[in-house]
């Protein structure tokens, strides 16, 4: 059963940078879309990035766009999500998951049920 684990957050201040793992076991990932969601307390948890089995096309929520960077290394059975230019407001927590399927589908990259497997999280605080 595929397993997945994030890692990565932690506290940084606005206009700072984090990069979120999240490390696949007990599968292999390159059969697996990979999608990024984010959860902030009081909200639906939202779609962040979702990338493809093989790594190309990828997609972006708007809110996003220019400032995250989605990429894989199916070698290592690990997704990355690098994100620049944090603002309070990208405060969540953070989760990868996984859905068998080869390409990602557009914001906000399916329902959260299609998603197979699902990480614990990792929080994402962005505060000066």
């Amino acid at each position: 059963q595929l397993q997945l684990v994030e890692s990565g957050g932690g506290l940084v201040q606005p206009g700072g940078s984090l990069k979120l793992s999240c490390a696949a076991s007990g599968w292999n990932l390159d059969s697996y879309a990979i999608g990024w969601f984010r959860q902030a307390p009081g909200k639906e948890r939202e779609g962040v990035s979702c990338i493809s089995t093989s790594g190309g096309p990828t997609k972006y929520a708007d809110s996003v766009k220019g400032r995250f960077t989605i990429s894989r290394d199916n070698a290592k059975n690990t997704v990355f999500l690098e994100m620049n230019s944090l603002k309070p407001e990208d405060t969540a927590v953070y989760y990868c998951a996984a859905r068998i399927t080869f390409y990602c589908s557009p914001y906000p990259f399916a329902d959260l049920a299609d998603y197979s497997s699902w990480g614990q999280g990792t929080q994402v605080t962005v505060s000066s």
